[in-house]
């Protein structure tokens, strides 16, 4: 039986755009783009976990905002599970300490990316809510 992942993920939203993440050559799909974000630790919280992430991972300060959704998808290494929120960027400007690129992208735009296929249905309802 695989592992379960459970992981979140940032939608970093800023003047109306996106911030989307580009994974690096070193790890698990890479070149493949997702929201930034990792894993939850034992004792943290999901809220807790992207906040922690987002600073390790972008040298930022987010605010954790409404839930988006919880997706689970079954890779070769494990089954993921990531649960999305809105964050509002508070300090700083995204650093790549692990992304090969980030790009602000308006929400129509999302779907023009090769996303991670656990990050696939948040792209596509966060591009559905902008659009209605």
């Amino acid at each position: 039986m695989k592992k379960q992942i459970n992981v979140v993920g940032a939608v970093i939203v800023g003047d109306g755009l996106i911030l989307c993440a580009q994974r690096g050559p070193g790890g698990a799909l890479p070149g493949m783009w997702e929201f930034p974000g990792g894993k939850i630790e034992a004792g943290e919280t999901p809220r807790d976990a992207l906040a922690r992430e987002i600073t390790e991972e972008l040298e930022c300060e987010v605010s954790v905002g409404e839930l988006i959704t919880t997706t689970t998808h079954e890779y070769d290494f494990g089954i993921v599970a990531l649960t999305t929120f809105y964050c509002g960027l508070l300090s700083g400007t995204p650093v790549l300490t692990e992304h090969a690129e980030v790009r602000w992208l308006a929400p129509a735009e999302l779907s023009s990316l090769d996303w991670a296929p656990a990050d696939i249905p948040a792209a596509k309802l966060i591009e559905k809510a902008a659009s209605a």
